[in-house]
């Protein structure tokens, strides 16, 4: 039975139907325990993925890295997920979605926590090359069980309030790294002392003394109890369970629909690679993910740079993901309720103020204001989540089929983490020959490039919508 639940295999069809009287209390149970469990899931997934960011400053010293190789450990990583994501993509639209998404977390836990003792720069390249294959089985399962639990009418809404776990994620982790990078467990040891407990105290030195490392150990164990929690929490598709489909239930048509005698490879070929619609999102999704990754990865050494303690630095960059959560969400709202599900108008808004926000935030720490790159800082994490939810989520599965929806957002993924490449060694070398003035400038450039792009869609949608989705 337990090798049963590691078997990738699609589930099968249930033979027992679930009786027409109980199918809606069994599809609220369901469609519960899987949004949350791929919520939580994905969460866990960021604690695996961004730790790095928040302890960069110190992994840096610590190892004797400069800034070039810490650029470089992040591109890797962002190379194999780019690549990854796509490839996980396509395999993932044949799999099932539990464990699919299980084993891909428990290979990240484990990474990280072998992450630590890597005896060179090599080794660390070569495990944090590795967590980013396991961090692209992490996003297709979710596209899946979105498609497949959640209706078109209905998608815009839930598929941006699952987005907010990127935040989630990130923000939890940036708690657990300035808990960590703190004197918070010194303090702790002193109390401990002083009430005669000199075990208690001697483990929380013991901790304190690991400094960075902690974070990857306590990020590691988290995940791989969480991986373990997936396979008895998740299933497959509602028919895997003995549920209709969710067209039929929902009494929803699918935007795109694909010919019935089509083969994977002829849906693939027609609109994956052949919708230029999906290109246009892919190209556009180059400089989101550049923006949204660069400011978070960078801020800290950033703020570092500028005089700022490193516990300081990673409490500042909190504000950024907290603000994240609610602006995704808000902005698969607006597109749901303001404009009819099109995504071009609300992604344009949030662009334009990120951009502005990117330079205020940067004047802001060049000042050494103490509240003002709080504010900044929240405003780009607001203003970010909503065209990185909608770009490469949500209008992507708009012009697509859903047999191919994990490819396709697989697909823009891939070339979001291009974007997240160029944040990385691209980013590096930027700030080398350009200071931190031509980092900031890039990312206003990169918004600017994003507006372009995105507008090209527009009329698409509102084509989309009077057709009934036809590509």
């Amino acid at each position: 039975m337990f090798g049963d639940l590691f078997s990738l295999k699609p589930l099968p069809d249930a033979k027992e139907k679930v009786p027409s009287d109980r199918v809606p209390a069994e599809y609220a149970k369901w469609r519960w325990k899987m949004f949350m469990g791929m919520y939580l899931g994905y969460v866990v997934f960021y604690f695996t993925r961004k730790n790095e960011s928040f302890v960069r400053p110190l992994l840096g010293s610590d190892l004797g890295l400069d800034i070039m190789q810490l650029g470089m450990l992040g591109t890797i990583m962002y190379i194999t997920y780019g690549v990854g994501k796509f490839l996980n993509g396509i395999l993932a639209d044949r799999c099932n979605i539990r464990a699919f998404m299980a084993i891909g977390l428990m290979g990240a836990a484990l990474v990280n926590l072998a992450f630590p003792s890597s005896p060179s720069l090599i080794c660390l390249y070569v495990l944090w090359g590795l967590n980013g294959i396991f961090q692209s089985m992490g996003f297709p399962p979710v596209a899946k069980g979105l498609v497949h639990w959640f209706a078109p009418k209905e998608r815009a809404t839930k598929w941006t309030l699952w987005s907010s776990s990127h935040t989630c994620g990130a923000f939890l982790i940036g708690i657990i790294a300035s808990w960590c990078l703190g004197n918070h467990l010194e303090t702790i040891s002193s109390w401990c002392l002083q009430h005669n407990l000199a075990l208690f105290s001697s483990c929380c030195l013991f901790l304190q003394g690991l400094g960075w490392k902690l974070v990857f150990y306590i990020s590691g164990s988290i995940a791989l109890l969480t991986s373990i929690a997936l396979l008895f929490t998740l299933t497959d598709k509602p028919e895997s369970v003995g549920l209709p489909k969710i067209e039929d239930y929902m009494n929803d048509k699918m935007p795109v629909k694909a010919e019935s005698d089509m083969s994977h490879g002829e849906i693939l070929k027609k609109y994956i690679f052949g919708n230029k619609f999906l290109w246009m999102l892919a190209f556009a999704y180059i400089f989101v993910y550049f923006v949204r990754f660069a400011a978070l990865d960078w801020t800290t050494k950033f703020m570092v740079d500028c005089g700022y303690s490193h516990g300081a630095a990673a409490g500042y960059l909190v504000a950024m993901p907290l603000l994240g959560m609610p602006g995704g969400i808000v902005a698969g709202i607006i597109a749901d309720k303001y404009f009819k599900g099109r995504c071009t108008p609300i992604n344009i808004i949030y662009l334009v103020l990120l951009a502005v926000s990117a330079w205020l935030f940067y004047q802001s720490v060049l000042a050494h204001d103490t509240f003002m790159p709080y504010i900044y800082s929240a405003a780009i994490g607001f203003l970010v989540d909503g065209p990185q939810n909608l770009v490469g989520g949500v209008q992507t599965s708009r012009v697509t089929v859903q047999q191919a929806a994990s490819a396709a957002t697989g697909f823009t993924g891939m070339f979001g983490y291009l974007g997240a490449v160029l944040s990385g060694a691209g980013a590096a070398w930027i700030i080398t020959n350009y200071s931190w003035n031509g980092f900031f400038l890039s990312i206003v450039l990169a918004s600017v490039i994003s507006i372009v792009l995105i507008s090209f869609t527009a009329k698409q949608e509102a084509v989309s919508e009077d057709s009934n989705g036809k590509v």
